[in-house]
């Protein structure tokens, strides 16, 4: 195998691996990745082709310790602004139209389909509690209101809840947001 000087190549039988500094006969003094200058025959080494033009090309018109100090520089951290009424918007919404629930409702009664919201609902919901997300609104349509009835039952079975039509604006008549309680004391 020829070798040249700044071939990197890796060390058979040991760990290590460097580039080459200086070649006489068949002696190749090579600096290992660590700084040390070892002499190694030809037959123990290896060219490493992956790596042989790392030094040249990543790092060929910046120092090492440039780079170290640009990356050791405190970056300023840039602060989000959020507009005051975003900051109040619901963190979570929860869509219980039956299509995006089931992939097909054929076949379903209409108490299946009820069921089924109802029970992603409380799911949703229990899960927006221990995750401690505080506003949850809930898109139920505007329909004949049955679902509405029944998600506001299910609402008041929760001590650290309050429940409310939501924005207007955005969802319309048919969605209830729900403000969940973070620091409530069990009865």
């Amino acid at each position: 195998m020829k070798f040249k000087v700044n071939d990197f190549v890796l060390v058979l039988d040991e760990n290590l691996s460097g580039s080459i500094k200086s070649i006489s006969g068949n002696t190749i003094s090579i600096e290992t990745t660590d700084g040390f200058l070892l002499d190694f025959e030809a037959g123990e080494l290896v060219k490493d082709t992956s790596k042989s033009d790392f030094k040249s090309g990543i790092f060929s018109h910046k120092s090492i310790s440039s780079v170290l100090d640009e990356k050791e520089k405190p970056s300023r951290r840039k602060s989000v602004k959020v507009k005051a009424k975003e900051r109040y918007e619901p963190t979570m919404e929860v869509d219980l139209h039956i299509n995006q629930l089931v992939k097909s409702p054929r076949g379903m009664s209409n108490h299946d389909m009820l069921t089924t919201q109802l029970d992603t609902a409380r799911h949703k919901l229990d899960w927006a509690i221990s995750k401690r997300i505080q506003k949850v609104v809930f898109i139920h349509g505007v329909g004949e209101g049955v679902l509405k009835i029944e998600l506001e039952y299910l609402f008041g079975r929760y001590n650290n809840v309050k429940f409310y039509d939501a924005n207007y604006k955005k969802y319309g008549l048919g969605a209830t947001e729900v403000y969940i309680y973070q620091n409530v004391k069990p009865n």
